[in-house]
């Protein structure tokens, strides 16, 4: 299976050969495990790639229900599925962002931008449709006090640990794509930050039992993060869409606003209020007020962060359109005025001769021959 078309041949084990074929070595591993599913003697150990594990049923008013609580075998599931995500981050530049590229015929610095909103629109939209579907199905829109009710929530539905073990694979696959991709020194900074934001912010959930609100939080994350990567390829196949910026600067500000409002709600109220008081490692409790100023200092930080670097960008844009318009005035005031011929009659404009009262002159009648 051939994700990229191979111009150049490189010898085994070289630089340029892992990145050209990374894709098709990861894809031989994703089916040495599924192959171990078919042989007894290591299904069990294949099991533990494949699917989440630490299932507990329990008796519920619909009948017996699994849920799950997370373990140290759950390192071996976000393996496997880091696997996948690589699997697909190919699928995706090779049959659908490459194809749009060569129609696009961007130059460099542009192509690499697009290939980046384009990856990351893909995995934003599908993001939050499925967050948005966990956040109806399990009723935490219409009741928003059960996210911080009984806590602590150590079990849960396979859906929702499904959820973010998924999420933890495709953030840690980012870190070796930044190899894979070969993106500038410039730019690893930058996509460093973003990805340890996303890594910290969502073990943090999922490991303190905080996984309705961090459920919540996310979904915010991705429509509005959906929102400015669908601005920039439009951006890239049309520089003159400009108001989808503006659209997705007003849902930025809000996703801030209502982030911070529901963190002070759920942390700073809700779990201040709670029964379950103390920190018990065992029982997965950790609602103490230390850990609740901690998590509230964290997230306040990471937004002041991010509307930072929003109001740095939309001052940019702004340098970016004043210049513009400045360069189109000293452009037009350079253009030189065509003279217009006169003659006694009057003058001609536009093509046509005009009287001097500007009424046009009446021609003579040839006469026939």
């Amino acid at each position: 299976m051939a994700f990229r078309r191979r111009n150049k041949s490189y010898p085994f084990f070289s630089q340029e050969f892992l990145i050209q074929n990374h894709a098709d070595i990861v894809f031989s591993l994703v089916i040495f495990i599924l192959i171990g599913l078919m042989f007894e003697a290591t299904a069990k150990t294949a099991i533990l790639f494949i699917q989440p594990q630490y299932n507990v049923t329990t008796l519920s008013p619909e009948g017996e229900v699994t849920l799950y609580h997370y373990g140290w075998k759950d390192s071996a599931t976000v393996l496997f599925y880091f696997f996948i995500t690589i699997i697909l981050h190919a699928v995706v530049q090779e049959y659908l962002l490459d194809k749009v590229n060569r129609r696009l015929h961007l130059s460099k610095s542009k192509n690499t931008k697009f290939n980046e909103s384009g990856q990351l629109g893909v995995f934003h939209l599908v993001s939050s449709v499925w967050s948005f579907y966990i956040l109806i199905t399990e009723g935490y829109l219409l009741h928003p006090s059960s996210l911080w009710e009984n806590y602590p929530h150590v079990h849960l539905r396979f859906q929702v640990k499904f959820f973010y073990l998924t999420q933890l694979a495709y953030w840690l696959h980012a870190l070796p794509e930044l190899y894979f991709q070969k993106v500038r020194k410039e730019e690893i900074s930058r996509q460093l930050q973003y990805i340890c934001l996303y890594l910290l912010h969502i073990a943090a959930a999922y490991l303190l039992n905080l996984s309705r609100v961090g459920l919540v939080l996310l979904f915010l994350q991705f429509v509005s993060e959906l929102g400015f990567h669908i601005a920039r390829l439009f951006y890239f196949t049309d520089e003159s869409h400009q108001k989808m910026f503006d659209m997705w600067a007003i849902s930025f500000v809000f996703t801030r606003m209502v982030t911070l409002t529901l963190m002070f709600l759920a942390v700073g109220f809700g779990l201040a209020r709670g029964e379950n008081q103390g920190l018990d490692l065992e029982m997965g409790n950790f609602n103490t007020v230390l850990i609740r100023i901690t998590i509230l200092l964290l997230v306040c930080l990471t937004q002041s962060w991010l509307l930072w670097k929003f109001i740095r960008f939309q001052l940019r844009r702004w340098r970016e359109f004043r210049h513009e318009q400045a360069v189109r005035k000293k452009t037009a005031a350079k253009q030189p005025l065509r003279p217009l011929k006169r003659d006694s009659l009057g003058h001609h404009e536009n093509g046509v001769l005009k009287a001097e009262n500007g009424a046009s002159p009446r021609t003579k009648k040839l006469k026939s021959p």
